[in-house]
C-alpha cells in the first residue's frame, strides 16, 4: 500500500512526485514515466517512500522527528543509491512545507474544554445563537475541507492521525460527561462541536464547502469560541444547553425558538 511520502526516481537521477499524489501509479501517470526495464533487464525507475519513524501513537503529527527512507514493495534497482536518497529527503522537505500547514502541535495535545468551569456571559449566549445556525453544516464540512486541503496524500495518514488524536484526546470524557448531564439524544450536537474545533486547527482552509461564508472566515469559530471558553453546546431538538466543568454541569437552557429571538 503507498502511503505518504511517495515518489518515483529515475535511473538518470531524477524525482517525481506530486502533493495529493501517494500511489506511485498515479505520479507515474502523471508524469508519463517509463516503468519498464533497461536493456540490463533493471527497472528505469525506483518506487519510493519516506515515512514518519518514531513510536508515536500518531507519527504524522510529528514532521521534526526522523523520516526513514524505503523502497516500495522492496523493489531495488541495481542503479539506486546513497545520491538518490538525498534526493528522496530533499523532495521531502518541499513536500512538507506544503503538506503542514496545519496546526499539527496543538492536534497532538488538543484542548478539553471541560477542564476547568466558565461562568456564562451575554457574548457566550450571542455566541450560542451563531453556532446555532450552523452547527448542522460542521461534520461534512469539515471532514471534506480538510481532506481537500491535505489531499489524497495525508488522507489516510495526517488527516486520520488529526481526527484520532482530538478524539481520543477529548470525545470520551466530554461525551460521557454531557451523556451524564442529559441523555444520548444530544449525541449529534456534542460531536460536532468537536468536529468545529478540529476545523479550526486547520487555518490554511479559506474556503469551507457546503456553506456561505466570507473567504477566509472559519464559519464555524462561534463553536469554538464556546470551547475555548470551557462550554460545550448540545441540543436535544427542543432545547439548547451549555454544559462547563468536569462533570458538564449545565449551566445554562434555552429553546431554540427563544434562542432564535436573542439580538445577535
Amino acid at each position: 500500500m503507498c502511503i505518504a511520502f511517495s515518489a518515483i526516481i529515475t535511473s538518470d537521477g531524477k524525482i517525481y512526485w506530486k502533493a495529493g499524489l501517494d500511489s506511485h501509479d498515479q505520479i507515474i501517470s502523471e508524469f508519463k514515466l517509463d516503468d519498464t526495464n533497461n536493456i540490463h533487464g533493471d527497472l528505469k525507475i525506483a518506487r519510493i517512500e519516506v515515512v514518519p519513524d518514531n513510536k508515536k501513537k500518531y507519527p504524522y503529527l510529528y514532521p521534526e522527528l526522523k523520516w526513514k527512507y524505503q523502497t516500495d514493495e522492496g523493489i531495488v534497482p541495481e542503479w539506486l543509491n546513497d545520491s538518490h536518497e538525498r534526493l528522496a529527503y530533499h523532495a521531502l522537505k518541499e513536500w512538507k512545507k506544503i503538506t503542514y500547514r496545519f496546526n499539527y502541535l496543538e492536534c497532538r495535545k488538543p484542548y478539553n474544554p471541560l477542564i476547568k468551569t466558565h461562568k456564562i456571559t451575554d457574548d457566550d449566549i450571542r455566541q450560542l445563537k451563531v453556532w446555532a445556525s450552523v452547527w448542522a453544516s460542521v461534520r461534512d464540512s469539515v471532514r471534506d475541507s480538510v481532506r481537500d486541503s491535505v489531499r489524497d496524500s495525508v488522507r489516510d495518514s495526517i488527516w486520520a492521525s488529526v481526527r484520532d488524536s482530538v478524539r481520543d484526546s477529548v470525545w470520551d470524557s466530554i461525551w460521557d460527561s454531557v451523556r451524564d448531564s442529559v441523555r444520548d439524544s444530544v449525541w449529534a450536537s456534542v460531536r460536532d462541536s468537536v468536529g468545529a474545533y478540529i476545523g479550526s486547527l486547520f487555518p490554511n482552509i479559506t474556503k469551507w464547502k457546503y456553506i456561505n461564508h466570507n473567504e477566509g472566515e472559519y464559519p464555524f469559530q462561534s463553536g469554538v469560541n464556546l470551547w475555548k471558553n470551557n462550554l460545550v453546546p448540545s441540543f436535544d431538538g427542543k432545547i439548547w444547553r451549555l454544559h462547563t466543568g468536569k462533570k458538564a454541569k449545565v449551566v445554562f437552557e434555552i429553546t431554540k425558538e427563544e434562542l432564535a429571538k436573542i439580538k445577535s
